[in-house]
């Protein structure tokens, strides 16, 4: 069984671990980046298809630059690598190689750049054809400039849903509008705190605009409660986040985009034995790490999305932070004015996450208000097929334990790991602690990822346990 070993491995191949195996490949150490991905960049960087980049060009190019970059330091990539797990040791990594063959890799140090995945909300109707997320929209109208459908409704909370908006009214899509679950575009002190930030403030003003030429109506205080249609969505019930149960309009569409933000994914730092504690503003599983992004562990580091929710252009500044400490610990000066320059903007770019933090509502506050206005027979895991009243009866029986919930009824059980329901069915239990874990958090399994049968059996023959 061969361990490939490393200096460092770096599992995530999106800002966060590309600044980071970039900074250290120059600094004369071997790094690995793993990503299951075809090709590096994540998803802010993800590479636009050939065909589509010769005739529309590159969305991000300063993506392209960076990988180019990565790959020139020397850094060893293997995309199309997917991590499932984590060996007996602690500190070797299983992983999946495109032909479905077992790699084993192991590092001095392991940073995990593992991103964060969308936090949807269950509502009737939101397994119809044409029902996705946000960032799905995002991914084809950027990368692939295919439009999700003709008339969309935006719907959820955050930023986001505004470029997303955008990308897609330059592909000429109706977007019949977009409801925030907030109050963040109405005037208010909190609001003033942007004047800090002209080059965000611009950015924010540039989407306004386009909005505004196009018509596109912002309901705030606004949720979505339920979806119709038969073999796709045809319209989208819309109600007041504060009174969810009591309707306010209907809207036509084609095509509806949900999405309440984003999670970390910390399955593989928690794998790891990464401590973590629950972040009070979204519930999630966050890890107890230091202003470097080093973990309980001593040699895990956690950065990026998986660190807790900031941006790309955090998530650059917490993978230089990483190499910067690791470049410490082996020996190496830092460059002059390196470190200065990276506190700086890390001040910056804190003051403006709890601005924005400020600003849209808190999952917490909307774990809270939306359940109410979803009903027993709708349907909260779609992998396994669990209504909403299945869990309701078991946290009503078994006490506000997400775990019992999951074992009795499979909900997070299916290949989504309850990365898509995870978040509703701590909502729904109003979960409490239990097994020395966060509240409403699932333990991480072994694997992580569903694994091809083939690398299992390849394992078991070379007489390593599957």
């Amino acid at each position: 069984m061969t361990v490939h070993e490393r200096d460092v491995v770096i599992v995530g191949g999106g800002p966060a671990g590309l600044t980071a195996a970039h900074r250290l490949a120059a600094a004369g150490l071997s790094v690995t980046v793993v990503d299951e991905q075809a090709e590096l960049g994540g998803q802010y960087f993800r590479r636009p298809a050939p065909e589509v980049a010769r005739v529309w060009g590159d969305h991000r190019p300063e993506g392209g630059r960076l990988v180019g970059a990565v790959r020139a330091a020397g850094v060893e990539c293997r995309t199309g690598h997917l991590v499932w797990g984590v060996g007996d040791d602690g500190r070797t990594l299983l992983v999946c190689d495109p032909a479905e063959r077992p790699v084993r890799l192991r590092g001095r140090y392991l940073i995990i750049a593992t991103g964060a995945h969308e936090r949807p909300f269950p509502f009737p109707g939101w397994q119809l054809p044409g029902v996705t997320t946000p960032g799905f929209a995002q991914h084809l109208a950027a990368a692939d400039h295919t439009p999700i459908g003709e008339r969309v409704v935006l719907a959820g909370s955050g930023p986001f849903l505004l470029p997303v908006a955008c990308s897609l009214l330059d592909l000429g899509v109706t977007v019949a509008g977009i409801a925030e679950a907030g109050r963040p575009y109405r005037p208010s002190t909190r609001a003033l705190g942007t004047v800090r930030h002209p080059a965000r403030l611009r950015e924010l003003a540039g989407y306004a605009a386009r909005l505004a030429r196009a018509r596109v109506p912002l309901w705030q205080n606004t949720v979505v409660v339920r979806a119709d249609g038969g073999d796709r969505i045809t319209s989208v019930t819309l109600a007041a986040a504060t009174a969810p149960t009591r309707p306010v309009r209907t809207v036509q569409v084609d095509a509806l985009c949900v999405g309440y933000g984003f999670r970390p994914q910390t399955d593989l730092a928690r794998m790891l034995g990464c401590a973590v504690r629950t972040d009070p503003a979204t519930g999630d599983a966050t890890p107890e790490l230091d202003d470097s992004g080093r973990s309980s562990r001593d040699d895990v580091y956690v950065i990026g999305e998986a660190a807790g929710i900031g941006g790309a252009p955090v998530a650059e500044v917490r993978g230089l932070a990483a190499a910067l400490d690791i470049l410490g610990r082996e020996g190496h000066e830092p460059r002059a004015g390196e470190a200065r320059g990276l506190a700086a903007a890390g001040r910056r770019l804190a003051h403006f996450k709890r601005l924005t933090d400020a600003l849209y509502p808190a999952p917490a506050e909307l774990a809270r208000l939306l359940p109410s206005a979803l009903p027993d027979a709708a349907t909260l895991c779609r992998c396994e097929a669990v209504s909403a009243g299945e869990v309701r009866g078991i946290a009503r029986t078994a006490g506000r334990d997400v775990n019992a919930a999951k074992a009795w009824t499979r909900a997070g059980m299916g290949p989504c790991q309850g990365r898509e329901c995870g978040f509703a069915v701590t909502a729904v239990t109003r979960a409490s602690p239990a097994d020395g874990l966060p509240a409403g958090v699932f333990p991480s399994r072994l694997p992580v990822r569903p694994v091809p049968v083939a690398t299992l059996l390849e394992m078991a023959g070379e007489g390593e346990p599957a």
